[in-house]
């Protein structure tokens, strides 16, 4: 009985130590921040040359990706806004903005753009939390977890003319999908060439994408520190502010990064598109590829090229802001 009491005391010991620990690091005093050293003239010039002469002996090594880079990214880059003031590549007369004028004035890049936009506004945020979701549920242990995280890892490994084909089956006009809904007694929908269409898509993008994203949460989760989040569970017994105020900051980078791999991925879901409803779809799929591509095949390079530079400002002023959110939020994560 006595080792039975002593055992208790000692845990009790135990557990108020650790909450009385987990409180003083909630609460603890910020240390001032120490001088910077100042260095003499000689020792910046030394640290000038050190810097160069490693400078010189990394560049050998960059000097590839560099001027693959310089070659297949900048220079056509480059040759696209040159081709965006003029008005076609043989005669090469400058005509200032009218080409960027007569694409935003365009009604079909203005459609396309609408259900570009209204795609990734649905699909990119659903990718992010499903897969967020979903690696929060793997983290728990639940049984079956590896068969259930190589299910849905699987879509990576099928060819996209099979995705195609089994989506053609399943959302044809006499396909399953419509087999489903006369057997609870409603009427046929042609889910490709109707309003349904654009949904259809997004469905396709979810299955392909989910499983990827879920396997980089899973690897950010694992990366959160395991004391912070025991002092967490001593502190308080509420899960959801734990992930907020946790988990969630922890995760910020890797949000960042599956948000922009989402939205890649988004603008790179025509090839799926263009193999389900082809070159001229319904006005719900037509999507900024299938304008660019138009384009391109009535060799109206202009008009192409002020598309392709209006999308990647876009996308570029996306990304910015992005980045910026995320830098916030991380200076408060440190704080």
């Amino acid at each position: 009985m006595k080792k039975k009491e002593t055992n208790q005391t000692n845990q009790i010991t135990e557990t108020t130590e650790t909450t009385k620990t987990a409180k003083t690091k909630k609460h603890k005093v910020k240390e001032a921040p120490k001088p910077k050293v100042r260095m003499t003239k000689e020792q910046k010039k030394a640290y000038i040359k050190h810097r160069l002469k490693t400078n010189i002996r990394i560049m050998p090594f960059l000097a590839p990706s560099l001027i693959g880079v310089l070659l297949f990214y900048l220079v056509p880059y480059c040759v696209v806004i040159f081709y965006t003031f003029v008005d076609n590549p043989i005669t090469l007369e400058f005509v200032g903005f009218s080409n960027l004028i007569d694409v935003i004035t365009n009604p079909s890049f203005l459609l396309a753009s609408w259900n570009t936009v209204k795609f990734s506004l649905i699909a990119v945020p659903l990718a992010v939390i499903l897969s967020l979701l979903l690696a929060l549920l793997l983290d728990h242990k639940i049984p079956f977890a590896s068969q259930f995280r190589t299910s849905f890892l699987s879509p990576m490994v099928v060819p996209v003319a099979s995705v195609v084909l089994v989506f053609q089956v399943i959302f044809d006009y006499n396909g399953v999908a419509n087999v489903a809904v006369r057997f609870f007694g409603g009427g046929r929908v042609d889910w490709l060439k109707s309003g349904f269409g654009l949904y259809v898509v997004m469905l396709l993008f979810l299955w392909k994408n989910l499983g990827y994203n879920m396997i980089l949460f899973l690897g950010a989760l694992g990366t959160i520190p395991k004391d912070c989040l025991e002092a967490a569970y001593l502190d308080t017994t509420s899960t959801w502010k734990i992930f907020w105020s946790i988990k969630i900051r922890y995760l910020s980078p890797t949000i960042l990064f599956v948000t922009i791999i989402s939205i890649i991925n988004s603008f790179k879901v025509f090839r799926e598109v263009y193999m389900l409803t082809g070159a001229h779809p319904y006005e719900s799929v037509y999507i900024l590829q299938h304008y660019m591509n138009n384009k391109f095949e009535s060799m109206d390079y202009q008009q192409l090229s002020a598309a392709a530079v209006i999308m990647s400002i876009v996308m570029g002023g996306a990304i910015f802001a992005m980045y910026v959110a995320e830098n916030k939020f991380g200076q408060d994560m440190e704080e």
